[in-house]
């Protein structure tokens, strides 16, 4: 099936349609607020470019979810998931108008790096609470059509609005940065306005869970959230099927960002004059461009050979291609073979990840689902901040080595060859409960 097929089939169900609608407005304002940070860390002409000081970059933009998603993640199991979209969303607005009245007033660049944090934060959780709640909208024999196709409309949706706010920054060239960001703010918020209000669309009680709680006081939360997620960790490792699928996504995920980290220092050091910034951010742009045909590819052929091949071998089998693709990436820091790696390598990743998601999903109880997404985002993060920590240790100042290439390829065959030997079916567990 094409994904205009899926889309189509999945179109008649009037939950997914809303929910889609809400994920598609929400990222599309975080694709501005991705722009304006990427420009800031990585590609402003007064910080360095070396491997070092974006790993420093990347470890400020996603420790704090890390950090803070063990406490707020199991609110997925324990609130009405519409609930959570609507005041994250609100959340949300009210941090871009603080943002915006910040720059206005020049204020200091630490409260505005805050303030978008708490954002990108935000969205975190928000993206984990869709996630969670997809089965509850479609049909389990469209699960993973609904993996493949949602992911992929709010990851294109990101990319048009980082595309909005590009084209800005090169139309107007003599505007200043606080004017640029001012546009990029206020799109962004249009934009989180209405991802509010087609939340309002969904039903209260549509996304779940089975049984939500009451508030309890701050202590108990925290008490209980904490308990609670060492259980949800238990039962995914009880499970094995959903454990192992989380510990591929996270290996796949740290050798995707060493690549992902290379891309960046190569965009600016090889590939443009590194005292040209939007050189270096336009050589970027152009990666990323080609790593989300690889995206769309992997959404459409991952449910076309649904039928045909399990989660479980597909996985392997995406690991062996994001292998060829490093191979391929070793043979020099040219143009051609960082673009069809970045094809490549983002076919692979994002064809595991769909099959990773239709197995976390399929194997966990619902009432676990949070705190395995929960569980999942912290990975990902987990995984993204130590390939830049080890990107820092082992890349040179230009970004690329063969041996570092080669390094990669082999431990993808490593991943490979231990996933296929992983079991396929998940144990019977008793389910842990949410008091």
């Amino acid at each position: 099936m094409s994904l205009a097929t899926d889309l189509r089939s999945l179109w008649r169900s009037a939950g997914f349609r809303r929910l889609t609608v809400v994920r598609v407005l929400s990222q599309g304002g975080d694709g501005m607020f991705q722009l304006g940070i990427a420009t800031a860390f990585f590609f402003d002409p007064t910080r360095g470019s070396s491997a070092s000081e974006i790993a420093l970059g990347f470890a400020v933009l996603l420790a704090p979810f890390t950090l803070v998603g063990p406490f707020v993640g199991p609110l997925i199991d324990r609130w009405q998931r519409q609930r959570i979209l609507l005041w994250g969303s609100v959340a949300r607005l009210a941090l871009t108008a603080l943002i915006c009245t910040l720059v206005a007033a020049g204020a200091p660049a630490w409260t505005l790096y805050t303030s978008a944090l708490l954002t990108l934060s935000v969205n975190r959780f928000v993206l984990a609470t869709m996630t969670a709640g997809l089965p509850r909208v479609v049909p389990a024999h469209e699960l993973l059509a609904a993996n493949s196709v949602l992911p992929t409309l709010g990851t294109i949706s990101a990319a048009v609005g980082g595309t909005i706010g590009a084209v800005a920054t090169f139309l107007v060239p003599t505007a200043s940065d606080a004017s640029l960001a001012m546009t990029a703010l206020v799109a962004s918020g249009v934009a989180f306005a209405c991802a509010t209000w087609s939340t309002t669309r969904i039903g209260r009680t549509e996304m779940g869970p089975e049984h939500p709680l009451a508030a309890l006081d701050v202590a108990q939360q925290l008490k209980a959230l904490t308990a609670e997620l060492i259980d949800g960790a238990r039962y995914l490792r009880a499970r094995v099927t959903p454990w192992h699928a989380l510990g591929i996504m996270a290996a796949q995920r740290l050798l995707y960002g060493l690549m992902f980290v290379a891309s960046i220092v190569v965009s600016r050091q090889v590939l443009a004059d590194p005292s040209d910034a939007g050189a270096g951010l336009g050589a970027f742009t152009i990666v990323l461009g080609f790593a989300a045909v690889g995206f769309g590819l992997a959404a459409v052929l991952t449910p076309a050979f649904g039928d045909r091949i399990s989660r479980h071998r597909w996985i392997v089998l995406c690991l062996g291609i994001g292998a060829v693709a490093q191979v391929l990436l070793a043979i020099g820091p040219e143009p051609w073979t960082l673009l069809s790696a970045a094809v490549i390598v983002s076919f692979a990743v994002q064809g595991g990840k769909i099959a990773v998601d239709t197995i976390v999903q399929r194997d966990t109880e619902d009432a676990v689902r949070g705190r395995a997404f929960t569980l999942y985002d912290m990975a990902y993060n987990v995984a993204f901040i130590s390939s830049a920590a080890i990107a820092a240790l082992v890349l040179p100042d230009t970004g690329w080595s063969r041996g570092v290439m080669l390094g990669i390829a082999i431990a993808y065959v490593g991943l490979g060859v231990l996933f296929a030997r992983a079991p396929r079916e998940p144990r019977a567990v008793v389910t842990p409960r949410v008091d």
